[in-house]
């Protein structure tokens, strides 16, 4: 597999967890954002799990690693503003946060 073929493959997952994440959210918070918000937010979101060790914490005895989502929500709301993409409610935020983890959990699972 070459690097656009590696490309492509990101590029559509993004797409399905974008439209996980729309699909997911509540109906008031669904126009809320648009679908360039959201592949933002999903960036960050990657971005954050890379660079914070995060994913370097031991798993619990299910497999899990602790994520606190709200501090995570008010990371999106920050690193938005200070990149000049917005104000951001950390509380509209903490649902993109959920709805990403719960494409990842749904994503493991099917791995299973």
């Amino acid at each position: 597999m070459d690097f656009d073929d590696d490309y492509l493959k990101d590029a559509e997952e993004d797409a399905r967890t974008v439209a996980f994440i729309r699909n997911y959210l509540p109906q008031d918070l669904k126009d809320k954002f648009t679908d360039e918000e959201l592949y933002y937010f999903l960036d960050v979101l990657v971005e954050y799990y890379a660079s914070s060790g995060i994913l370097d914490q031991e798993p619990d005895a299910d497999g899990y690693i602790e994520i606190d989502q709200e501090q995570l929500a008010r990371h999106l709301a920050a690193t938005a503003e200070k990149e000049g993409r917005g104000v951001y409610d950390p509380e509209d935020l903490l649902f993109v946060v959920e709805a990403e983890l719960e494409y990842g959990n749904e994503g493991a699972e099917d791995e299973d």
